[in-house]
């Protein structure tokens, strides 16, 4: 069954979380006309997030990390993206010499090894190319949702990150439900790999299916404690790493 029908279900509110969600953007696009990006992830929630931002005509840029490690099925995506809505995906990618020195280094599978080497490839992977994907933005948009992990379940519509660009989150307060009854309704292009039990998509070595009963983001690093389960884009103390650009 596809994820649609796994989950797709109106639930009470949805028409005014829906109707909320797009005014933040409104309002954001307005405010920083010109400097704001979506940093899509190629999820679900980003999708929504892309079908809006079209469907509106919002001034807001689209960009995405290409870490050279994601799945065939997420960067098989991005062409359907830009046809579908007729806009450009910017990919950010890290550097390849960089990259090249940490595998030398560390080997093709160190993220397995520790907590520091998987960091420190998400620090060079996603961190590093982040920096240059928001270099002249004012503001940024995410995906984040309350109910995805314990971590995030106090996310804002709108934050300050560590360099004081405003990081807007349209679809906090949404549900799982909520995420894919729109992705229905609109008839939404998004990653196949949610039709085989990967709610959260991260790069392949990283991702992994999850049965029934799981968390949400058990799939993401699943060999490592729960407090660890983040890559550094969304995590304030992260900062450190990449000049201040994560919160």
């Amino acid at each position: 069954m596809s994820a649609i029908g796994l989950y797709a279900r109106a639930t009470a509110g949805y028409a005014q979380r829906l109707t909320h969600a797009i005014t933040v953007l409104q309002v954001a696009a307005l405010e920083h006309r010109g400097r704001i990006v979506q940093a899509t992830s190629l999820g679900a929630e980003d999708m929504v997030i892309t079908d809006m931002i079209a469907r509106h005509h919002l001034n807001i840029s689209l960009s995405t990390l290409d870490t050279g490690r994601l799945h065939n099925e997420s960067l098989e995506l991005i062409p359907r993206i830009e046809k579908h809505y007729c806009v450009e995906v910017k990919r950010f990618a890290p550097p390849s010499e960089s990259v090249l020195h940490f595998v030398r280094s560390h080997g093709e599978s160190a993220m397995y090894r520790s907590i520091e080497l998987r960091k420190a490839c998400c620090a060079l992977r996603k961190l590093e190319p982040l920096v240059r994907m928001l270099d002249g933005a004012s503001a940024w948009v995410t995906g984040l949702r309350r109910e995805q992990s314990n971590a995030r379940d106090g996310v804002p519509f709108r934050e300050a990150d560590a360099q004081g660009r405003s990081k807007i989150s349209p679809l906090a307060d949404w549900s799982w439900a909520d995420v894919w009854h729109y992705i229905a309704t609109h008839d939404v292009p998004y990653n196949p790999l949610h039709d085989q039990f990967m709610p959260s998509i991260g790069c392949a070595p990283c991702t992994r299916a999850i049965a029934v009963g799981e968390e949400f983001r058990s799939g993401r690093w699943w060999w490592e404690a729960d407090a660890a389960k983040e890559c550094g884009l969304h995590v304030a103390q992260a900062h450190s790493a990449t000049e201040g650009v994560a919160a």
